[in-house]
């Protein structure tokens, strides 16, 4: 049985025409924020790619058909949807949902491959998974595929809810370059820095563009993480995030949530204890990080960046 991808008509003729598209993930929609500020946000995401310069393509499972890009309704559908009936899906999950005609949301690495596999380079979000603190054996999907899977992620770092250094490790070991987008260091997610350096500094759309080229030649099957400091504005202070994350992951070991649990439990204890700055520092990143990946796409495929889109000094 064929599992064929249904492009919204927007992102099939962007991709026929050669314009620019960047991914959008989905479990941000059904995982990661409660109704109505779910629909909110996505809706902003796709509009702040389109300011970038791009056609934006919200990817999800719908009764077992792979949709790149949604219509209002099908956005509305899965930001109603109760959250235990959607499977959160990461490269395991993938035939499940489309073999047993479920609806299922993509997490960073289910998003890559089916980004690739319809001939999207660029995807945005706000973090990506990684090594779970005090549990290094709990390692995200994500930076296995990000070895694997060719297609240039654009994010704030990994949740900083995680180990920051052993991420940075596994990153590494995966031949996948960190590249700091107007930052020397890694950005923390909710904070702009976590005093760990990055790979390489890039200021531009173009410089950044220039490198994806340089790996497309080489034909390297692995990705590139372009991590971009969330809005000086709505960011985190870094001392005060870290207390707050130190207490909720504390919290989530006496309680024993581990696993895939452990992130959504503990970012949504952050927005308690942060008394709600996490989750604006959160909605602020993933805008930002869609008009810059919405940027990238455009400069990759020749189009003239925005004056605005290199990042502040």
């Amino acid at each position: 049985m064929a599992y064929p991808l249904t492009l919204h008509p927007e992102v099939a003729s962007a991709l026929a025409e050669r314009r620019p598209v960047v991914a959008l993930e989905s479990t941000v929609i059904t995982h990661g924020l409660p109704y109505p500020d779910n629909l909110v946000t996505a809706g902003a995401i796709e509009a702040a790619v389109r300011d970038g310069g791009a056609t934006p393509a919200t990817i999800a499972i719908i009764r077992g058909r792979v949709r790149l890009g949604l219509t209002a309704e099908e956005l509305d559908y899965l930001a109603t949807r109760p959250t235990a009936a959607v499977r959160k899906c990461s490269r395991r999950d993938l035939p499940l949902a489309l073999a047993r005609e479920e609806d299922g949301a993509t997490t960073v690495a289910g998003t890559m491959i089916i980004a690739h596999l319809a001939g999207i380079e660029l995807f945005a979000t706000g973090g990506i998974g990684g090594v779970h603190r005090g549990h290094p054996f709990d390692v995200s999907a994500d930076l296995t595929e990000l070895g694997r899977t060719p297609v240039t992620v654009v994010c704030s770092g990994a949740k900083s809810i995680l180990d920051l250094p052993l991420t940075l490790e596994v990153l590494e070991t995966n031949g996948v370059p960190v590249i700091g987008y107007g930052t020397d260091e890694l950005p923390a997610f909710f904070a702009r820095a976590s005093g760990l350096p990055v790979t390489v500094r890039l200021d531009s759309p173009a410089e950044v563009a220039a490198v994806i080229r340089a790996r497309q030649t080489l034909s390297l099957k692995s990705g590139l993480l372009v991590t971009v400091p969330a809005p000086e504005t709505e960011a985190l202070d870094a001392v005060e995030a870290e207390i707050a994350i130190a207490q909720a992951t504390r919290e989530a070991d006496e309680q024993g949530i581990h696993g895939p649990e452990a992130t959504p439990w503990l970012l949504g204890r952050l927005v308690e204890l942060t008394g709600g700055g996490s989750l604006q520092a959160n909605t602020a990143l993933l805008r930002h990080n869609g008009r810059v990946a919405g940027q990238i796409a455009a400069a990759l495929v020749g189009h003239q960046p925005d004056p605005a889109a290199a990042p502040p000094a």
